[in-house]
């Protein structure tokens, strides 16, 4: 088993808020150059660059076999809470493919046991909350997340030993889930297809829903901020539950708290691009758009086309996705044609990804190629004949 030791020390609202995008490449723009800050930060920022920088959702994942070391041998907590082991799994798949970023191992569900929410992820069944919350009483007798480096300093150690081992030219992601993903995972008790109980609570005592909100959004600024100041360069929210949402509850319950998070962060790090994906978020793109989500990047999965999406944002927001992660699974030209069909509808103001997590199943060599594809057709000529 390899083993990466942490050498690193532990130390360490208004929606106007938001910048556009052509301050962002204006500020400090020289001082970023010379920095030689990673690809995707500076696409991720708005910046015209070499070419699209690609990485993947899950790619530290049970489709590699170097993973299965250590799934087949440690439960998952002890995985993602073991900084050596999450370090470990974190690199892989950067080590094996060459993507641009490394995300780190972690969950959505990680910093829930800070406010006093208990979980685990039980193999083959998933992620199970052991005492949901349903009720003020329960929003009441949340913690606050006070100190994360104290309740939380696996992160930390992680982070900061990713970030002294990546080379400056890869992005070090964060990642966390929105309120609304959490709230609905914490009120289910389990992944769950209906979302019954979470709704039902909407639909009859939306007080607690919105109290728990609440106090999820303020828990994950400074979740979020503790990761940036452990070492992550760009951040990625996911809201994982949005396709539970009708267009009308996404801009009640999800919207309006993942947007005050992003404006809380971005108070505290305001050059950190910060990512918004939502998944099912294919009948919501037009009220995401105009700058109703005020994230950096808006993450698509791959039920929306590419064009739609890129004709709905506009030429200069930065787009991420969305290639079906089973094209993963095809045959070698075939991946290189879709990768090249997703980058065409796109332009230049983008991330390539997969529109979802890859599967397990997923034949290694193909994430490699998908890698590889984007790296060679998305080089502009600018850069080629510089």
């Amino acid at each position: 088993m390899t083993s990466i030791s942490s050498s690193v020390s532990r130390p360490a609202q208004s929606l106007c808020v938001k910048r556009t995008a052509t301050a962002r490449r204006q500020s400090s723009a020289v001082t970023r150059a010379a920095a030689q800050e990673p690809l995707l930060v500076r696409t991720a920022r708005g910046e015209d660059v070499e070419r699209t920088p690609v990485w993947l959702m899950r790619q530290a994942g049970r489709y590699m076999a170097e993973f299965r070391e250590f799934s087949d041998k440690y439960a998952f907590r002890h995985r993602s809470e073991t900084p050596e082991i999450a370090i470990e799994l974190s690199l892989q798949p950067w080590r094996a493919f060459g993507t641009d970023a490394v995300i780190f191992f972690s969950d959505i569900l990680t910093p829930l046991p800070a406010m006093g929410i208990e979980f685990d992820v039980i193999k083959g069944k998933g992620p199970a909350i052991m005492n949901p919350v349903r009720s003020m009483d329960d929003v009441r007798a949340l913690k606050p997340m006070a100190d994360p480096a104290a309740s939380l300093p696996f992160i930390h150690d992680t982070l900061s030993s990713i970030r002294s081992t990546i080379d400056p030219e890869t992005a070090l992601v964060g990642f966390i889930g929105t309120p609304w993903t959490l709230a609905a995972y914490s009120m289910e008790g389990k992944a769950e297809k209906n979302c019954r109980v979470t709704k039902t609570i909407m639909m009859n005592n939306p007080e607690v829903l919105l109290a728990f909100l609440d106090h999820l959004t303020e828990a994950l600024i400074v979740y979020l901020s503790y990761q940036i100041e452990s070492g992550a360069q760009v951040v990625q929210l996911f809201d994982s539950w949005a396709h539970h949402l009708s267009p009308a509850q996404f801009q009640e319950f999800s919207l309006p708290y993942a947007n005050r998070l992003i404006a809380g962060v971005r108070a505290r790090h305001p050059d950190v691009p910060i990512i918004f994906h939502a998944n099912g978020g294919t009948g919501k793109l037009e009220f995401m758009a105009g700058g109703a989500v005020t994230s950096d990047v808006i993450g698509l999965d791959w039920h929306c086309d590419m064009g739609t999406a890129r004709s709905t944002f506009g030429a200069d927001t930065v787009l991420q996705g969305n290639v079906d992660p089973m094209v993963l699974f095809a045959k070698e030209d075939k991946i290189r044609e879709e990768v090249g069909r997703v980058l065409g509808q796109a332009g230049s103001k983008h991330i390539l990804g997969v529109g979802h997590g890859v599967i397990q199943g997923t034949p290694e060599e193909s994430v490699g190629i998908f890698v590889d594809a984007c790296k060679q057709l998305s080089k502009r000529k600018e850069a080629v004949n510089a």
